[in-house]
């Protein structure tokens, strides 16, 4: 193997490499315990075999027909574990959950009937045509019927003072990575088979890129939150300030506004937002999302105390919600139940 081979080989399989740990890591170790992360961690799983597949079979033309199987089967569960992680990361259903094992069961079983009946061995040629352009548009529906999912997401994008959650960015980061790589392999035939594998390595370490922002933006919020102690504001004043805060968002109803933001709020309060930001940091311990958000969910419960009949999308747009994913995150999030478990309760 040439220089340049090496280097290719070096760069291609340095993200399945690290993959296979990061899966390992989703199912055994990652905190807190969700099924978001059993569902990533066996995305990444299936990833790395179709990966480690890919480039094996560059490398090697004369590879084993039965790990060219492997990997092939492998693909098809990627899209179904795309969907099924970006619906667990935004939804609370259980009942979606469990529909989501049931596909999940069918598919593993139609892979196991099929892979028996017609293996690659004595079919070549049904996998090579037939199998490998099903398996891509089988892949493809998935991703489609995810970017279903994540509508509301992509509306926020576009949307300058609307912030996305953890949830939706890093639903919207693995989607866009899984649509490149799937974009690599369906035209391969244009580029090379083994850009597959390498477009891999560049979204997985694009994904670290993405977390290291994330963190150190995290640890700049807690310096921010520092610069406050020994400066706290008195329990009158705090008092004070919160009563103004209370009238000015009930009366005129702000909190209603699914673009409010706090400079926006301390505008029409007539005060600095620096203030507002030390009131929350230091005497409620709340962010100022999660602050707005018990606004817009008592006005929720109130409205499914008083007319059960409305759906719960048309509630968390009159409550100032973005999208339904967010209004049932929050719902659960402060209230420690379901909007629809609520309403029957």
């Amino acid at each position: 193997m040439n220089f340049d081979n090496q280097l290719l080989f070096f760069f291609s399989a340095l993200g399945a490499f690290n993959s296979s740990f990061l899966s390992i890591y989703f199912f055994f170790a990652s905190k807190p315990k969700h099924f978001s992360n059993y569902y990533l961690g066996a995305l990444l799983a299936v990833l790395s075999i179709r990966i480690w597949k890919s480039i094996f079979f560059f490398f090697n033309p004369d590879l084993s027909r039965s790990y060219l199987q492997i990997g092939l089967s492998a693909c098809f569960l990627i899209g179904p574990f795309l969907y099924f992680f970006i619906k667990s990361k935004l939804s609370n259903s259980e009942r979606e959950i469990k529909n989501d094992y049931l596909q999940l069961v069918v598919l593993v079983l139609l892979i196991l009937v099929v892979g028996y009946l017609y293996p690659y061995k004595t079919y070549p040629e049904l996998w090579g045509n037939i199998f490998y352009k099903a398996i891509n548009y089988q892949w493809l529906i998935y991703i489609i019927a995810s970017a279903f999912i994540l509508k509301d997401v992509f509306k926020k994008i576009f949307k300058k003072s609307a912030t996305l959650t953890s949830n939706e960015v890093w639903s919207l980061s693995v989607f866009s990575g899984v649509f490149i790589i799937w974009t690599a392999y369906f035209f391969a035939s244009y580029t090379s088979y083994i850009m597959g594998a390498l477009s891999f390595s560049f979204v997985l370490y694009l994904s670290f890129l993405l977390f290291y922002y994330r963190r150190e933006k995290a640890i700049s919020s807690s310096e921010q939150k520092e610069k406050y102690v020994g400066h706290k504001i008195s329990e009158k004043e705090a008092d004070k300030l919160l009563s103004t805060i209370d009238t000015v968002l009930n009366k005129q109803g702000l909190f209603k506004n699914p673009d409010l933001t706090l400079p926006q709020l301390a505008e029409e309060i007539k005060v600095r937002p620096h203030l507002i930001s030390q009131l929350l940091n230091d005497n409620l311990n709340k962010n100022f999302s999660l602050f707005i958000n018990e606004y817009r969910i008592e006005e929720a419960k109130r409205i499914l105390d008083s007319n059960r009949n409305l759906k719960i999308e048309v509630i968390a747009e009159m409550c100032g919600f973005n999208s339904n994913s967010t209004f049932y995150s929050a719902f659960k999030k402060i209230t420690n139940t379901t909007p629809a478990k609520y309403s029957n309760s």
